[in-house]
């Protein structure tokens, strides 16, 4: 008597499925879904929030109070009008900081191991990342217009204007926010990530027009002045919102951020590919 054996399929093709194809609108999805996670860390450890909401407070008072008349030969309220513009641009690149210091912590605990093991687009932590901090943009921006308006300043354009304004701050933002991305996935600590930061931003924020104007300065120091994308941004809002030249500090800081985007988000989903 004899049997017939049916051939059985390798062990390989039985055990391993084929993977399934992640489209461009399931990864929207995902990368949303993983931005409404880092909120939910907002909301969860509101202490995140102390830097981009105390910081622009302690900039406004120390500068319009203790150096306004002193540094800018304006009065107080004149100083405000003119430095408040600046404080909002720079709180909120400061506060993109934290788009770098979010994923380099999920990355030093282990948590980008538990992504790769789920079935989600590869890009949606990373954008997810970027795209969570929107929440810290507007509530830092919030809390430099409120105390400004405490204190007296006053939006001379139109609504539709200081909205402008308030978008081209968040659109800087978040091509700045990619290259804090590419720094995290570089660097081993946050605090290391932190430290760097701090040493890009601070000749950034404080060697621009932010606090001081521009023709104020000595020539070696203005010729920085006019190529620092800073400069672009808070010409941009103060001309938003409380008057002067629009057209040429908006086009620049468009410009600007495009470039930022186009050269350091390729780098940054490279790196991240790499290690994902």
């Amino acid at each position: 008597m004899t049997t017939t054996m049916t051939p059985s399929a390798p062990p390989a093709a039985r055990l391993v499925a084929p993977k399934a194809h992640i489209g461009p609108l399931r990864a929207i999805r995902h990368g949303r879904t993983l931005a409404w996670r880092t909120l939910k860390r907002i909301q969860r450890n509101p202490e995140q929030l102390l830097d981009v909401t105390l910081q622009p407070i302690i900039f406004v008072t120390l500068f319009v109070f203790l150096f306004g008349g002193a540094i800018a030969g304006m009065n107080r309220h004149e100083y405000l009008q003119f430095v408040l513009p600046g404080v909002m641009a720079q709180t909120v690149i400061f506060a993109s900081i934290g788009t770098g210091f979010n994923l380099n912590t999920d990355i030093s605990k282990g948590i980008f191991d538990r992504f790769r093991s789920m079935p989600i687009a590869r890009s949606a932590p990373l954008s997810g990342a970027v795209v969570g901090d929107f929440f810290r943009y507007i509530a830092s921006l919030s809390v430099v217009l409120i105390y400004g308006a405490i204190l007296g300043f006053r939006i001379e354009t139109n609504a539709a204007y200081a909205l402008a304004g308030v978008g081209i701050i968040i659109v800087f933002a978040f091509s700045v926010g990619w290259i804090w991305s590419l720094l995290a996935l570089h660097l081993k600590t946050p605090q290391t990530l932190q430290g760097v930061g701090f040493m890009i931003m601070f000749p950034l924020t404080f060697g621009s027009n932010v606090f001081v104007q521009s023709d104020t300065l000595p020539g070696w120091l203005q010729a920085w002045v006019k190529v620092n994308p800073v400069t672009a941004v808070t010409g941009a809002i103060r001309g938003l919102m409380v008057g002067g030249p629009i057209a040429t500090p908006v086009w620049h800081t468009l410009v600007w951020s495009a470039a930022i985007t186009v050269v350091f988000a390729p780098l940054a989903v490279r790196k991240y590919r790499r290690i994902a």
